[in-house]
């Protein structure tokens, strides 16, 4: 298997405050000119689930009401998969590029979770006008706004 080098870049906090990625001292001059953008894609390591076990499982029990009863890893957003990547879009509330510090609306990662990458959202990059979902999730809102008022508890089996 080829290995690769992977770098944290800082950090999730979640705490009183709020929630933030407090950035590596090294990594705070990759903020340059972040300013405008609203939003960032947020890449992180799940690593609570950076374990033989969970990178072997590819088959999920689903958690999903009104889905199969079973779903490949690839077609959840699991933690337990190959390679512990997660992806969240997330409102930036405010930026502090003097100390490295991006504040965020909401991002689905414990406090001290390593981030590995931030990406400015674009949406000639990452907006799909008409996306296409089974039906099982055809109801879920069509957007991150929409997310937050949302009824998850009618989506999931726990």
């Amino acid at each position: 298997m080829e290995k690769f080098t992977v770098k944290s870049i800082g950090k999730v906090r979640s705490d009183e405050s709020g929630m933030r990625i407090e950035m590596e001292k090294e990594f705070i001059p990759a903020l340059t000119n972040l300013e405008g953008f609203g939003y960032i894609n947020v890449l992180w390591w799940f690593h609570q689930s950076d374990n033989e076990g969970s990178r072997s499982k590819l088959i999920e029990k689903s958690p999903y009401k009104g889905s199969p009863d079973t779903l490949g890893t690839f077609a959840t957003r699991s933690p337990e998969r190959p390679n512990p990547i997660a992806l969240t879009c997330t409102y930036i509330t405010y930026l502090d590029c003097d100390n490295g510090i991006i504040g965020l609306a909401f991002i689905d990662a414990e406090d001290g979770t390593p981030v590995i990458d931030i990406k400015p959202y674009t949406p000639s990059f990452d907006r799909v006008e008409r996306p296409i979902v089974p039906d099982w999730c055809a109801s879920w809102p069509k957007d991150v706004e929409a997310s937050g008022d949302f009824d998850w508890s009618k989506v999931f089996n726990f």
